[in-house]
């Protein structure tokens, strides 16, 4: 996952950088409204946390440009402001979710997930490819719906490749999605190789076609046929 934080505030910045580090997480930082808008005018991101008091500007201003150049990325506020009107002014700008400061961060990387799955898969929590079937809320996979005995990781690399599908992934890049906490531990391609060898096994060993390829040098990609 690639992010970008829009924060000002160093002891919040320093935190959820360790905090998403430790768990996989790619942040990009910015402090400023300006800032902010070079690097959402030429970069796409998975998920934008947004402060709203910013040294410069408003990050309102940075919702209204968002939504002018038609961007996809999901939107959490993240801000000391709690007021009626300031969460409905957010969300009918373009903000997904508000998390009201001070807040948990386990809390708050759990709604990220959520909210880029969401984006992933235009708001089904029921995600359907040919014979396989994820209930992404039960944390379920059915194969012509015969329910298989699935781990998290495996469930969160699937979802990963469908979200993906026809993308090349790198094995750094699935290392990372999956659990940096553990990729650090391990050596990333064996533990990516692993988790995509178990996954195929279960898929087809349920009568699913081989759809994960393998892409010699480069990675993974979910590919029909």
């Amino acid at each position: 996952m690639k992010i970008l934080l829009i924060e000002d505030e160093p002891g919040i910045v320093k935190s959820i950088n360790d905090y998403f580090k430790s768990n996989g997480v790619h942040c990009e930082n910015v402090t400023t409204t300006s800032d902010a808008l070079d690097r959402i005018g030429i970069y796409e991101y998975d998920c934008i946390l947004l402060d709203l008091m910013l040294p410069d500007g408003d990050g309102f201003d940075i919702l209204k440009e968002l939504k002018r150049l038609h961007k996809t990325e999901g939107v959490i506020i993240i801000s000391a402001k709690e007021t009626l009107q300031t969460r409905i002014e957010g969300f009918q700008l373009g903000a997904d979710d508000y998390l009201t400061k001070p807040f948990h961060l386990s809390e708050l990387l759990v709604r990220m997930q959520a909210l880029i799955r969401r984006k992933n898969f235009q708001g089904n929590n029921l995600i359907v490819f040919n014979e396989i079937a994820v209930d992404v809320m039960a944390k379920t996979v059915m194969v012509h719906q015969n329910t298989l005995d699935i781990t998290k990781k495996e469930l969160d690399l699937l979802l990963y490749l469908i979200g993906n599908q026809n993308k090349v992934l790198s094995k750094s890049a699935i290392a990372e999605h999956l659990s940096g906490d553990m990729a650090d531990m391990l050596d990333n391609h064996d533990f990516v190789y692993a988790h995509i060898k178990n996954l195929k096994k279960k898929l087809t060993t349920a009568g699913a076609d081989d759809y994960i390829k393998t892409v010699y040098g480069l990675g993974y990609k979910w590919q029909h046929g």
